[in-house]
């Protein structure tokens, strides 16, 4: 009686901690980049978030000063192996259960860890090491996972680019590039074993700064326009973001993965940019980023797949001032550095007073506290 007690308080407590792996609340989540050197602490970052009411959140590393920070938050965090790491994790199975020890295991289930982010962008960057890299190193992070039974909570995943297709246009058209299938066809096959999505980084303003005398800018934002027609599958695009989507389920249908489900990992517009980034404006950025949420909220699919509700990041939550490259690549945050909205789509700015935060931290402390001093009186009496 005693431990079935003991162990119906620790199911309680822990249960909406320790629910289905890859769990993403809503259809909303965001990507906390930090190379900058005038963001706010992670405390204050995590106050922001909850404002905002922003669940689902993507960091590139396992920072543990953010980990700490997300701890007892109720947040949802996935975190990520960079790149660097991948040769010596896809040869050294010990090192990735070190890794996962040291930046997963450690600090659950107070943070609410659902995914590793295994690279980023490393199929058909050119970087042939790389990319034979990227299966070894998936797999010992899993199968270290799976030592520890994490594997039904945290998420194997990897993100790719646009790079990584022949041609996306139309939709139907597109598969992957030759040169990138023999690495993502068994990445794929291991992906479609343990149930990981298909992740992808999207970027209509991208496609749209590279090619702007062949795009309609109103289609790349959202606002209303004629579309495209896909005369293969008679399906019509009012939107850029959709048609990309799309493109990639086709793609995945051409390798033999038709139910596998396509996931946004990156996607946003930047506010400023360098001369030849003329797109790259306040009101721009305002309007896909607003439009975008409001296409989220519908929880709706695509034209080629209308059943599977699709799921985005949204690139980024601040101004990045130390990212090297073109201009926009520092001003694709929702937020300046001081937590202002860089622009109005529907959040507001952090407030100073972090009493809310520091309460609610706080209580969720207590509780857990109360549960093990409970669970160890049961155990002694």
């Amino acid at each position: 009686m005693r431990s079935s007690v003991l162990l119906l308080l620790i199911f309680l407590f822990f249960s909406p901690i320790l629910s289905a792996k890859g769990a993403f609340v809503g259809t909303y989540g965001i990507n906390y980049g930090r190379i900058a050197d005038n963001i706010p602490s992670p405390d204050k970052v995590v106050l922001l978030l909850k404002q905002a009411k922003i669940r689902n959140v993507r960091i590139y590393d396992a920072d543990h000063t953010v980990l700490q920070a997300f701890s007892g938050t109720g947040l949802d965090l996935v975190v990520g192996l960079p790149n660097g790491f991948l040769k010596e994790m896809s040869v050294n199975a010990d090192h990735a259960l070190t890794w996962v020890k040291d930046n997963v295991q450690s600090f659950l289930p107070a943070t609410r860890i659902r995914g590793i982010a295994v690279g980023n962008e490393v199929l058909g960057g050119g970087d042939a090491d790389l990319s034979g890299a990227l299966l070894g190193a998936a797999k010992n992070v899993y199968t270290a996972l799976k030592k520890m039974g994490l594997e039904g909570i945290v998420q194997i995943t990897t993100a790719h680019s646009q790079a990584v297709f022949a041609d996306s246009y139309p939709p139907s058209s597109c598969v992957f590039k030759e040169n990138v299938v023999q690495y993502m066809k068994p990445l794929l096959e291991f992906f479609d074993q343990i149930g990981s999505p298909f992740c992808l980084n999207a970027y209509p303003f991208l496609a749209y700064t590279y090619n702007p005398t062949q795009i309609d800018i109103n289609y790349a934002l959202f606002k209303p326009t004629e579309g495209i027609y896909d005369p293969k599958t008679n399906l019509r695009y009012d939107n850029m973001l959709d048609a990309q989507i799309d493109a990639a389920y086709m793609a995945l249908e051409d390798a033999g993965f038709k139910e596998m489900e396509v996931m946004i990992t990156e996607t946003g517009w930047a506010s400023k940019g360098d001369s030849d980034e003329p797109a790259a404006t306040p009101e721009n950025a305002r309007t896909y980023n607003y439009n975008l949420r409001k296409r989220l909220a519908k929880k709706k699919g695509t034209p080629l797949r209308p059943k599977k509700v699709l799921k985005a990041y949204i690139f980024a939550l601040f101004n990045e001032n130390s990212k090297p490259g073109k201009s926009s690549e520092t001003h694709f945050g929702l937020f300046k550095p001081d937590g202002t909205i860089s622009y109005d789509v529907g959040f507001n700015s952090l407030k100073s007073d972090a009493s809310s935060f520091s309460s609610s931290k706080a209580a969720s402390c207590y509780v857990a506290s109360l549960v093990i001093s409970i669970s160890v009186y049961l155990l002694m009496i």
